[in-house]
């Protein structure tokens, strides 16, 4: 029996629209485990089809804890995270893979180059501009961390970065961007309410900020309409998430999916 050096985690809900180009592109690793929340669509079809070791859980504990369910399936040396609506690049498909077959060469996690784009338009400035993300770890002595939402990779240093790209298909539609905009302003508002946070005049203030920062500040209108569009958007979900933080909590669930 082969010995696992690389697993992929991805967790999903109703991601039939965009899963098969994320696994595809990611057919070298080992294994690829996929955590779904429950989807309607065929994304576990289509998962299963692509190769990958397909679990279910449909309560929704929040981004981080999912995400360290999926981690706990792993049996590679190493782990990749991505997202259902990411994909890696061939350059950065092969900087993975020489690192694996070094066995990371001292380092214990990698970060990744992100680009993405909104309604297929790279976005190149702005809130959205080109981040880089923690998402090629050593399984031993990794985990994520157990926010609700914006959670990250905890990984023993040290840490280097790899070439190549995370593409990141993070908005298709109009109505995509409304729908993630609310799930993570209520998702937020959860952090904010805990700490004692929130209100009307905060809400108004920490969205100014947000689209003065976004749109002016790091030069979104360069890109277009999309970036008027993106840095509304994202001064909208700050402003509901200071609002609802000041509001009593609410006694529903909110599922999955970015």
């Amino acid at each position: 029996m082969s010995v696992c050096k690389l697993s992929v985690v991805v967790i999903t809900k109703n991601e039939a629209h965009c899963i098969e180009r994320c696994l595809r592109s990611v057919a070298f690793a080992d294994e690829i485990i996929v955590l779904d929340s429950g989807s309607t669509d065929g994304t576990t079809e289509i998962a299963t089809r692509c190769g990958a070791r397909v679990t279910t859980a449909t309560d929704w504990p929040g981004f981080g804890p999912q995400k360290n369910r999926a981690l706990a399936l792993a049996s590679g040396r190493w782990v990749l995270s991505i997202d259902a609506d990411e994909q890696v690049d061939a350059q950065l498909g092969d900087a993975i893979q020489r690192v694996v077959a070094k066995d990371g060469q001292g380092d214990n996690g990698f970060w990744l180059r992100r680009t993405s784009r909104f309604c297929g338009q790279q976005i190149r400035h702005g809130d959205w501009r080109g981040d880089r993300v923690l998402r090629l770890f050593r399984r031993e002595g990794s985990q994520f961390s157990p926010d609700l939402v914006h959670e990250r990779v905890l990984c023993p240093t040290p840490h280097a970065e790899l070439p190549g790209w995370l593409l990141h298909d993070s908005i298709e539609s109009m109505q995509d961007a409304i729908d993630k905009t609310m799930r993570y302003a209520r998702l937020g508002a959860v952090r904010l309410r805990e700490r004692g946070r929130g209100g009307l005049l905060s809400a108004w203030a920490h969205a100014s900020w947000t689209f003065l920062r976004g749109y002016l500040i790091r030069l979104g209108f360069l890109d277009g309409r999309q970036g008027l569009v993106i840095a509304g958007l994202n001064a909208w979900g700050t402003y509901m998430r200071y609002r609802l933080a000041g509001r009593p909590p609410e006694h529903h669930h909110h599922g999955d999916s970015r």
